[in-house]
């Protein structure tokens, strides 16, 4: 068993509204920043123990399934840090 750092990254779906992110761009633009959108997103990192990188994503992806993420509203993204051993 290895240990695996995985980072699971949760953004609202497109057309949800995101009162942060347009507070945010409306800062940037008044800074002179040229942006044509911007949306926020929530990152966890879990450190965890697996047989496989494969089986730490797919823990991970139950993670977001059952509670880092509301799949009516959010989409989520799973990395894995490192590689299998050969």
């Amino acid at each position: 068993m290895m240990t695996y750092t995985v980072t699971v990254t949760v953004r609202l779906k497109r057309g949800v509204l995101d009162p942060e992110a347009e507070t945010t761009k409306r800062a940037l633009e008044r800074l002179g920043f040229e942006l044509e959108a911007l949306r926020s997103a929530d990152r966890f990192e879990v450190d965890l123990d697996a047989d496989s990188a494969s089986a730490a994503a797919d823990r991970a992806d139950e993670m977001a399934e059952r509670l880092l993420a509301n799949p009516t509203i959010h989409d989520y993204n799973v990395e894995v840090e490192g590689e299998d051993p050969e």
